[in-house]
């Protein structure tokens, strides 16, 4: 009975009084693969179904074989794959995510990362060996901290580190303090609306770094999104009125001039449209050496700047 529904599931074309064996992994992996192709392109299709594979029947890639799935291994596959046809992103099916070498728990009150932000930890950390060297004690603001990945990647990589994540949804926090565990690292969390709490709350604080990933698309962008994040990640942190896209970023640059240290640095991701208004809002606010980076793909993504000592 559940070997004919699992070969009813893969599609694999058998006829019902059939009796075909149960599918190796490999064909399994294959089916999987073809039926996302309908959503999306052949490599991404590939590479969630070695998500799948690899964490949640945790059958390494190199041992696809022709070895057959337990029982067990073709339930969880079947309950994935109906939420996958549904367009759902397999991070939100798994309940986590990769980045930067390390698990993260994610859910629908936090974007998924992604290889971009990973792209702003590392020019963080190579900014915080500029600023302090290897050996010094720094103190990091991460704004808008999500699932914790930015936070949580630079308490994990920079030793003796002192962290703290900042949102405005407390689903968020939970998640990134859990995310912190998970990871072996201690980070500060503090439900703030960046957007309203008074200057004076920083007042008796100082960083050597503030970085950021606030919501940057105008809504009137929205139909450039592709439809799975719009539809399952949470448009709290995906979008921004249309009267103003910059009002993160500017009220942001605004605070981090009494929160950083002298020469500290501010950092943001920013959307390739308007990255260049976010250097020219930096230089407006009078922070130095601003520069505009590019991602892999040679977009520009990330926005760097100091503060005057």
């Amino acid at each position: 009975m559940f070997v004919h529904l699992v070969i009813w599931i893969l599609k694999a074309g058998y006829p019902d009084s059939s009796m075909p064996p149960i599918p190796t992994v490999n064909e399994a992996f294959q089916a999987l693969a073809k039926q996302l192709e309908d959503l999306y392109p052949t490599g991404e299709a590939l590479s969630i179904a070695k998500i799948v594979f690899e964490d949640a029947l945790y059958i390494k890639h190199g041992a696809f074989d022709s070895s057959v799935l337990s029982a067990d291994q073709l339930k969880i596959l079947e309950a994935i794959r109906v939420r996958l046809l549904k367009a759902e992103p397999v991070q939100y099916v798994l309940g986590q995510a990769d980045f930067y070498g390390l698990k993260f728990w994610v859910n629908p009150s936090v974007l998924i990362p992604r290889q971009e932000t990973e792209e702003l930890v590392f020019w963080a950390l190579e900014t915080l060996k500029e600023l302090l060297g290897p050996r010094q004690e720094a103190k990091m603001m991460d704004i808008g901290t999500g699932s914790g990945c930015i936070a949580v990647t630079l308490a994990k990589n920079r030793k003796g580190a002192v962290v703290r994540g900042i949102d405005i949804d407390p689903g968020a926090l939970e998640i990134a303090q859990k995310n912190a565990e998970r990871n072996g690292v201690s980070i500060q969390i503090q439900e703030i609306d960046i957007l309203n709490v008074p200057q004076e709350a920083f007042d008796n604080e100082k960083f050597h770094l503030i970085i950021s990933n606030p919501p940057y698309i105008p809504f009137s962008e929205k139909k450039l999104v592709p439809a799975h994040v719009d539809k399952f990640e949470p448009h709290l942190a995906l979008y921004v009125e249309d009267a103003g896209p910059l009002i993160f970023y500017k009220t942001i640059a605004q605070k981090a001039k009494w929160m950083l240290e002298p020469q500290g640095a501010l950092m943001f991701e920013c959307n390739e449209f308007n990255a260049d208004n976010v250097r020219q809002l930096m230089v407006n606010e009078n922070f130095k050496r601003v520069e505009l980076k590019c991602d892999l793909n040679n977009r520009p993504r990330m926005v760097r700047g100091f503060l005057a000592p």
